[in-house]
């Protein structure tokens, strides 16, 4: 627990809230050249909670979660700090683009580089100006061209993610090591655990998986002692160790015989592909039991397309 919240150079007392702009590109007022980080301090002693939104500037319902909570005032915490990036890679936000100005990933820049590219100077800043005051944190995220049902990711192995990871009590729990180059995996080897949520799918707001994520983050505050309030009510959870993922046989119009978050057996048909080159209908059956976690919306595909995402359970 932290008595002296400092960032970029500016401290930030009990009971107070600062929007602070961190300069991350090389031309001081270049449009989207600025790491917005919102801080909200409660007037009791508490932990410190880092929530980071928008690593893709596409994906927009963990943008949204926090820009809501912000609204109605529930992030602002009775106890500890709320350190808030709800728009991480500006530019992509401006320009409905997973990428940075750059054309980089942002999540596969960490922990970043002061002489390297735009991605690399933000996760920089990421990593110098803001991790080190949070105790731990969670980043938000959607899908890309797949629905995601929401889910945490985290390794299940480190109670320092189960703990929180539990608490945040989302329907499914996902046993899913960071890749190389992510923030969660840059914070691992600082010493902080970060986990991922996942929810809906790039370029469109989900009313359901913004819900499940404030939800999920008043949780996690309530069971942190951060609110007084009170937290909505718990998911019952499950714990998927590993996914196998189905994918397109061919090209051609595809269909899903499944719902995104739907329980499906092994041997059941779970889509449906129509050949471009036979007219052939090609039905895709479910290796094993288990959750569909992620669906590709009905559309046309190309062979080896991922189709669907099935969480297996512990």
């Amino acid at each position: 627990m932290r008595t002296v919240i400092r960032i970029n150079g500016r401290a930030v007392p009990r009971g107070a809230k600062e929007l602070i702009g961190i300069d991350v590109s090389r031309r001081r007022r270049e449009h989207g050249g600025r790491l917005p980080v919102c801080v909200f301090r409660g007037r009791e002693k508490g932990p410190s909670l880092l929530i980071t939104a928008g690593l893709h500037g596409d994906e927009l319902n963990g943008i949204e979660a926090i820009r809501r909570m912000i609204s109605d005032g529930s992030i602002v915490p009775d106890a500890g700090t709320v350190i808030a990036l709800p728009m991480a890679n500006v530019w992509g936000f401006l320009n409905s683009s997973r990428l940075t100005r750059d054309g980089r990933d942002l999540n596969r820049g960490f922990p970043g580089s002061r002489s390297g590219t735009e991605s690399q100077r933000i996760a920089l800043a990421i990593m110098r100006h803001v991790l080190p005051m949070a105790d731990f944190g969670i980043d938000l995220h959607s899908g890309g061209a797949n629905e995601n049902f929401p889910h945490i990711r985290c390794t299940s192995s480190a109670p320092s993610d189960m703990e929180p990871a539990r608490a945040f009590a989302p329907q499914f729990i996902l046993d899913s090591p960071p890749a190389e180059g992510t923030f969660r995996k840059a914070a691992r080897l600082a010493g902080k655990s970060v986990l991922a949520f996942e929810g809906g799918r790039s370029g469109i707001l989900s009313e359901f998986a913004v819900t499940e994520c404030v939800n999920g983050l008043l949780r996690l505050m309530d069971n942190l002692g951060m609110i007084l309030t009170g937290a909505p009510e718990r998911n019952e959870t499950k714990v998927m160790e590993k996914t196998e993922t189905v994918s397109s046989a061919c090209a051609g119009d595809y269909s899903p015989l499944v719902s995104c978050g739907e329980e499906v057996a092994g041997g059941q048909p779970i889509a449906q592909v129509s050949d471009a080159e036979n007219g052939k209908l090609i039905t895709l059956i479910s290796p094993a039991d288990g959750f569909a976690l992620s669906v590709r919306p009905a559309r046309s595909v190309n062979e080896s397309d991922p189709l669907v995402t099935l969480g297996l359970p512990a």
